[in-house]
């Protein structure tokens, strides 16, 4: 069973910058969607006096009014992909940049069933407004309750950040839709190196992100917010990691990846215009909302054990 972690960047020092600005450039994203319940009345979330299934924590996780924006499990299968991912209710899991918190929503309670720990490594907060309301919005709908989400503990994942976590801590990392932002800001390389530093030997980094087909060209920034699966696999590698395997469960087949404003055309967003500008002519909303989210790629990678560790079969 995965130890508490001591954080020095705790909720309340991350706040405490919260006033600092600056002019990073903002992502396109759907609105924050908020918690299905008023969360001030919010139910506790008592940890199992047994060990707790795997199966039996995720079924009470997903079932809470708790739960942010849960009509999105038909695009993001979030009990097949932490399955896949092998995350169990006792173990530490860092996820990066949480966002509004889809997953964390999840995660909290799942992992407080089982002891576990969460740790959100979140953009940092003076790198532009748009980060500190995110901090900000996550800490109150999340942080602020740990009777349901449990005790979250806090870290900053940026271009300049340290560590996500003390070295060599978690179990599993996870990051959902990120990597084209991390290529946007020109440091996707040092995200995946900080997220193999945190792991344990053996830790396993899950991800998922919006696929780009392997016959298109990549594009460095990833400004259509596609990525090529080829793309990740050889930023995972260059970390350090090992390719496990990869998984179908968020694949959409009908999405083509080639829309007027990126992947931010397909719900959950919906754009319909530039952002300076309106419509274009003979714009249907409806053909990209049929569509549904985007196709994504969900692939599972290892920290390898130290070559001292690995048993070998020495018999003849």
């Amino acid at each position: 069973m995965s130890m508490k972690l001591d954080y020095k960047a705790s909720a309340f020092a991350i706040i405490a910058v919260l006033a600092l600005g600056a002019c990073e450039p903002e992502e396109d994203v759907a609105p924050t969607p908020t918690p299905t319940t008023d969360m001030s009345a919010a139910p506790e979330i008592a940890p199992s006096p047994t060990p707790v299934t795997a199966e039996a924590a995720m079924q009470a996780a997903l079932a809470g009014d708790w739960r942010v924006a849960p009509e999105r499990d038909a695009f993001r299968h979030p009990a097949e992909t932490l399955a896949f991912f092998g995350v169990e209710p006792d173990m530490t899991v860092v996820e990066i940049w949480p966002g509004g918190g889809w997953y964390s929503s999840v995660l909290g309670p799942y992992l407080k069933q089982g002891g576990g720990t969460l740790v959100a490594a979140g953009p940092d907060p003076a790198a532009s407004d748009y980060a500190a309301n995110s901090v900000q919005k996550f800490t109150e709908t999340f942080i602020a309750h740990p009777e349901t989400y449990g005790d979250i503990n806090m870290s900053i994942a940026a271009k300049t950040s340290e560590s996500l976590a003390p070295p060599e801590s978690a179990d599993v990392v996870l990051t959902f839709r990120n990597i084209h932002n991390w290529m946007k800001g020109e440091y996707a390389d040092k995200m995946f190196k900080d997220a193999y530093a945190a792991l344990k030997p053996g830790g396993i980094l899950g991800v998922v992100e919006h696929r780009l087909p392997s016959a298109e060209e990549q594009d460095p920034q990833a400004n259509s917010g596609y990525v090529q699966e080829a793309y990740v696999i050889k930023l995972a590698e260059e970390a350090g990691f090992e390719f496990v395997e990869s998984s179908e469960i968020n694949a959409n087949p009908a999405d083509t990846a080639d829309h007027p404003f990126g992947v931010w055309t397909l719900p959950p967003v919906s754009r319909s215009a530039p952002r300076e500008g309106e419509a274009p002519e003979g714009f249907d909303p409806s053909v990209y909302a049929a569509i549904g989210e985007s196709d994504r790629m969900t692939l599972k990678f290892v920290k390898p054990l130290p070559a001292e560790t690995v048993e070998t079969d020495t018999t003849q």
